[in-house]
């Protein structure tokens, strides 16, 4: 008995250790028990349902599990239904021998996927606005992945899930700006940590590599670490203004080809919004191609051609928060002739600093306001640092360049936003100009003042500009409140001329000249005398003498070959209103145009002859006449001398219009006139006259280079003119 019952017993477990084999390796096919897995997954979910066809069973003897396993699924939700590779879960044997089915995990394989429709089923497990925005910006591609979730007692997903697979062809566009295509890449995800590797993509058609891209969850923001990279190509401007916005609005870009490698990480929170974006990139910038032309850099580069070029740079780029460094080196093209540039530019929150060095050898530049011209094929170099702060206040620390020997260096330069000087420490110069005359002085700040000093400066360049520019608000400063001392032992007025030993002051307030005083002396002893005094604060009163007014006739183009003199000049200035009065005593002059022309006329060709001979001497030369913006009024001109004498008046507008008209009476004429006047006539000019006509009438009309003048002869002088050459003759 005891042998039989062992022999069952045996046989049993026999047949128990064969079933248990047969079942741990072989498994079992069945579609008894589908209703109760699909029961169980609704549970889970209400909204999902499973199409199962083919399952087979496996027994796990260790730990007392079934493991089940599907082939060819279908996930069936909202019309979709979603191609499943395998579907795999355990469920403890002790729920099924008591009808609980309680799911211990779930391994789920899938075929190729729309990216869309998986979305959408992650949206029926947990819906929320972010899953919204992906769904709306994903417009194509597949993804195929392996999901292992683990489940608790209650039939919640655990937090050690794994999820692998890949994404293909995908298609994401933002606001119709930001087009990304072909995007493929690999991803490893789990609890806190999200690898995505091989990732490449098509961004605005600009075609970018990534190895791999972390992505850690910290609480309840995700913290993403990425490198990527595009290989060298021709950009589309279009697609890069898509990108990057208004920040190249302004620049009109003509070409770009770069490569480079990036790496940038931030936090991104549940509302996809970013902070602690930092950026690392090293670009290796082919060809940029721009137009300069808004630069405004043809005054400097004469042979600029509008069009600058930037050739094999290589530029590192930081960005972290509020703070950006960009430095780089390479080739830069100016006038299809290349030169070295190298730069930094730090932006500090909302403060920028810059630092840069341009070896300039094959470029010409021209500094016209300094008369300095650097020629091509001359080595020089430039640096130039400076700052911008909130306010667009620029402030050069260092401008320098150097050429030869020629020198050029300011220190602590600031400006305002029009570029108006606020402020400078020094101003130093050492270089040869254009006339080929050595300027060196330097300018140096002394409390609020400032002290010009040096050997040699030219300044006809700044007496031209002054002369030209009608603009009583032209000056370079935004407030100039100081005093300025100059003492300067040569100064050139014009190529030829100078004066020695400058020497004085300037007072400046608020911009306008409060008052000055300048003497020097010319080479040949003679001295003048500048000055410069406001009255009241409302009027102004200007100085000029000089016992040598040959250098300053000289630069007036229409009077050639003055000679000897003495120049007297008072102005007043009062609301924008000058009244000036111009004497010259005892000179002569050879040729003047217009006065030719008015003696060839009036048939007074012997005059005419001497004026381009040996010149027509003058006794006295006064003129009145008041200035208004760009009119001047000339209340009153009028010249005496032995051969002939001159009343005018009229108005010049600058630029515009010239408008004369006077007397103009021979010395003969004018003895017989006096003559005729009882007892007085034969006190100044005694019994004999010459002969000759009484004089003639002028007037001369039209634009500056297209002056008519006409003439008519007179016989009775006007009383104002025998009074003002009664009044020159008792003077005298």
């Amino acid at each position: 008995m005891i042998k039989k019952l062992i022999k069952i017993i045996s046989v049993i477990l026999i047949l128990l250790i064969t079933a248990v084999f047969y079942l741990s390796f072989f498994g079992v096919k069945t579609n008894k028990l589908n209703d109760q897995i699909i029961n169980n997954i609704l549970k889970i979910n209400k909204n999902i349902n499973l199409n199962l066809s083919n399952v087979s069973y496996l027994l796990n003897p260790f730990d007392f599990t079934v493991s089940i396993k599907a082939k060819n699924p279908q996930i069936l939700f909202k019309n979709k239904n979603l191609g499943i590779k395998e579907v795999q879960t355990n469920i403890a044997l002790k729920s099924i021998i008591s009808d609980e089915y309680l799911i211990n995990d779930l391994k789920i394989k899938t075929k190729e996927i729309k990216i869309n429709d998986l979305i959408t089923l992650v949206r029926t497990f947990q819906n929320s606005p972010q899953l919204l925005i992906l769904d709306t910006i994903i417009k194509d591609g597949l993804v195929t992945g392996n999901i292992n979730l683990n489940f608790d007692n209650e039939g919640n997903v655990k937090e050690n899930y794994k999820i692998k697979g890949s994404v293909k062809k995908a298609k994401l566009e933002i606001l119709n700006k930001v087009k990304l295509q072909n995007l493929n890449f690999n991803f490893d995800i789990n609890k806190s940590l999200y690898l995505l590797e091989q990732i490449d993509m098509r961004l605005n058609n600009i075609d970018i590599t990534s190895s791999l891209t972390e992505i850690n969850k910290k609480k309840s923001s995700f913290f993403v670490n990425s490198e990527f990279q595009n290989v060298k190509q021709k950009f589309d401007i279009k697609e890069l203004k898509l990108i990057f916005g208004n920040l190249f609005d302004n620049i009109d870009f003509r070409k770009i080809e770069f490569s480079s490698k990036n790496n940038f990480s931030f936090n991104i929170n549940k509302n996809l919004k970013l902070n602690d974006l930092k950026v690392k990139s090293i670009i290796n910038l082919n060809e940029l191609i721009f137009n300069g032309e808004y630069i405004k850099l043809k005054p400097y580069l004469p042979n600029f051609v509008e069009e600058i070029k930037f050739e094999k740079h290589k530029i590192a780029i930081n960005y972290s928060k509020n703070k950006f460094n960009i430095k780089g080196n390479g080739k830069i093209s100016l006038e299809n002739n290349q030169d070295n540039l190298s730069y930094q530019i730090i932006k500090n929150k909302k403060n920028y600093s810059f630092d840069s060095k341009i070896n300039l050898k094959n470029n010409s530049l021209i500094i016209d306001f300094l008369d300095y011209k650097k020629k091509a094929n001359l080595d020089s170099s430039i640096l130039i640092k400076g700052s911008i702060d909130e306010n667009k206040k620029l402030k050069f620390n260092l401008i320098s360049l150097k050429e030869k020997q020629n020198e050029i260096l300011i220190k602590d330069l600031d400006l305002s936003k029009n570029f108006k000087i606020i402020d400078v420490e020094s101003f130093n110069i050492d270089y040869e100009n254009n006339n080929k005359i050595l300027n060196k002085i330097n300018l140096k700040k002394n409390n609020l003042n400032f002290i010009i000093e040096g050997e040699s400066f030219d300044a006809s360049k700044i007496i031209d500009n002054i002369m030209d520019n009608d603009d009583e608000n032209s000056s370079i400063f935004k407030s100039l409140t100081s005093r300025i001392n100059i003492k300067i032992k040569k100064t050139y007025i014009d190529k030829v001329n100078y004066i020695n030993n400058l020497f004085g002051n300037i007072d400046y307030n608020d911009n306008k000249i409060d008052n000055l005083k300048l003497e020097a002396t010319f080479a040949n002893k003679k001295k003048i005398n500048f000055s410069i005094k406001t009255k009241n604060k409302s009027e102004t009163i200007t100085k000029l003498f000089t016992t040598y007014p040959k250098p300053l006739i000289k630069r007036y183009d229409f009077i050639k070959g003055f000679e000897e003199g003495n120049l007297d000049f008072y102005s007043t200035n009062k609301r924008g209103i000058s009244n000036s009065v111009l004497v010259i005593d005892n000179f002569k002059v050879k040729e003047v145009p217009i006065f030719a022309k008015l003696l060839s006329l009036a048939s007074l060709q012997g005059i005419a002859d001497l004026l381009t001979g040996e010149g027509i001497r003058f006794t006295n030369f006064e003129m009145n006449f008041s200035n208004k913006k760009n009119l001047t009024t000339i209340d009153e001109l009028y010249a005496i001398g032995p051969a002939v004498s001159i009343l005018m008046d009229g108005y010049i507008e600058s630029k515009k219009l010239v408008s004369l008209r006077g007397t103009l009476v021979p010395a003969t004429t004018i003895n017989r006139t006096i003559a005729s006047i009882p007892l007085l006539g034969k006190i100044l000019i005694g019994d004999k006259t010459g002969e000759g006509v009484f004089g003639v009438s002028f007037k001369i009309k039209g634009s500056p280079k297209n002056l008519k003048t006409s003439v008519n002869p007179i016989k009775t002088l006007t009383p104002r003119f025998i009074t003002r050459t009664l009044e020159k003759i008792k003077n005298n």
